[in-house]
């Protein structure tokens, strides 16, 4: 499936940014939001050079709908419906429950992290589902983490938001089944973005964010219904998964942690 046309959120920076430049040495037309316009702004320009057939830039936070959907609309009237929508926007910061300072800080990773995955999705559906009735199937994108698949000390909010991005996009698949838009889930490993390198412990099986971008085109063709990458994070999440409580408890009770307040 050739990808004419890419909207991508959290786009100025780490997974965005990498798969933005993958997309235009495709030479798609791309749509780039992210919070941060000056990286936003930077970003454009480079591309623009690198083999893109447009790029729009919109600087929003995903947490606001009215301007996804503003910028949605902007989108389709300059290039018509994506053939691809990633919602990458994420953050992550180090959370503690019984600190009542660290409860804006939840809210926040929530409202971005999983109320973002459908802010951004929603205003392009209606077009993409007419799209797709006239032969031309489109991808919804979300990405979630392995830090969904069991929940890490220190880290609920993160943990909590990526669990309910996995299940709110299995619900969106199984909504978009007969629509013929398909929707893939990227739960991602480490990938070396300025998210993960504030983390102070070892991770393991480490992906560039070049190559992991690489990757996750690859799984955004196949509309892989959902994907762990890199494959070897796959087999130590299914693993955990399966761990009692009381093992899973004992090993990681006293794992080291992201420091607080600090997000990307």
């Amino acid at each position: 499936m050739p990808a004419h046309r890419v909207f991508i959120t959290g786009a100025s920076s780490g997974i965005g940014s990498a798969l933005a430049r993958y997309y235009a040495g495709q030479g798609a037309a791309l749509g780039l939001a992210a919070r941060r316009g000056e990286q936003l702004q930077a970003l454009v320009r480079e591309l623009s050079s690198a083999g893109a057939a447009s790029v729009s830039c919109y600087p929003l936070d995903v947490a606001d709908a009215a301007a996804l959907q503003a910028a949605a609309e902007d989108f389709i009237v300059r290039c018509g419906p994506p053939d691809i929508v990633v919602a990458n926007a994420g953050v992550s910061s180090g959370t503690l429950t019984e600190c009542r300072e660290d409860l804006d800080v939840i809210r926040r990773i929530l409202d971005i992290n999983v109320f973002g995955l459908a802010a951004t999705f929603s205003p392009f559906i209606p077009a993409m589902r007419q799209r797709a009735a006239e032969g031309n199937p489109g991808r919804l994108v979300g990405i979630a983490s392995v830090a969904g698949i069991r929940g890490l000390p220190g880290a609920e909010a993160y943990s909590a938001s990526k669990a309910a991005a996995i299940s709110y996009l299995e619900s969106l698949r199984l909504e978009m089944r007969s629509s013929g838009i398909r929707v893939v889930t990227i739960a991602p490993g480490y990938i070396e973005t300025p998210m993960t390198a504030i983390n102070p412990y070892p991770m393991p099986f480490m992906l560039p964010a070049a190559e992991a971008a690489r990757r996750f085109a690859r799984a955004i063709e196949r509309g892989t219904s959902y994907t762990v990458i890199p494959w070897q994070m796959g087999i130590v999440a299914k693993g955990l998964r399966l761990l009692p409580n009381w093992l899973y408890d004992r090993l990681f009770a006293n794992a080291p942690r992201k420091p607080r307040n600090a997000s990307e």
